[in-house]
């Protein structure tokens, strides 16, 4: 679902750098291309922690095309539905909170890419705004 193309080039300096062609904030770097990997998931969740914050829809993954993909976390990536299926819905975090009982700052928690939110919260919001989570094991590339 959140699973975004990354460009990766060559450094002059050395290393690689790494650029997201659907999430233009999102760029780092690495001395090589795991660490290059490693270095992009981190920059990818930091950029669309500003989309969130900025209350701008969660950019769409282009087909990868042959090139190497990132993803958030799956935390995260649960966290992106919620946002996006706010913003679909026309819901503010204050309208959350009363739908799901809790306090605007649990709103806030739970939206936050960095912070270690309870998936059975996730659940109850994502419930809230008629989504539900549907869960995938895959054998690693």
């Amino acid at each position: 679902m959140f699973d975004y193309p990354v460009e990766l080039e060559v450094a002059e300096e050395g290393g690689f750098i790494v650029t997201f062609p659907d999430v233009p904030p999102a760029i780092t770097q690495g001395e090589d291309e795991p660490e290059a990997l490693t270095q992009a998931v981190d920059a990818l969740e930091t950029a669309l922690d500003g989309y969130i914050d900025s209350r701008m829809p969660i950019p769409v993954p282009s087909a990868a095309n042959g090139r190497r993909t990132v993803s958030p976390s799956p935390l995260s990536c649960a966290k992106l539905a919620i946002h996006q299926a706010m913003l679909e819905r026309g819901i503010r975090k204050s309208d959350l909170a009363r739908m799901i009982k809790c306090h605007l700052p649990q709103i806030d928690r739970l939206l936050d890419l960095k912070h270690a939110s309870k998936f059975e919260q996730i659940e109850d919001a994502l419930a809230a705004l008629g989504k539900r989570i549907s869960l995938a094991v895959l054998d690693a590339a």
